[in-house]
């Protein structure tokens, strides 16, 4: 489920999925980054819900940032954003 963007409302209506199976934090930031700049005058303001699911990484030595303009976005838009940690992948689960 890496990112989901919904809306926050009883009809939890879909706006994006994005990532599908990449579950890499710094990867999924990117991506609702570019989408957020590519989809900003699409989206009414109003009260959405980006949930981001990721899984720890074996190789993290550091995390991730998110730019003042994505959060800037977020707000404008009324994104909400969660941060949604799974534990960790693996095959024959």
């Amino acid at each position: 489920m890496p990112i989901n963007i919904y809306a926050d409302d009883e009809s939890k209506r879909r706006i994006a999925w994005l990532c599908d199976d990449n579950w890499r934090l710094p990867d999924q930031i990117e991506a609702l980054e570019s989408w957020l700049e590519l989809n900003r005058s699409k989206v009414k303001g109003g009260r959405y819900i980006a949930d981001i699911g990721f899984a720890p990484r074996e190789d993290a030595s550091g995390g991730t940032a998110i730019s003042p303009a994505m959060l800037r976005t977020l707000a404008d838009l009324g994104i909400s954003l969660f941060l949604s940690e799974y534990p960790p992948i693996t095959n024959g689960q």
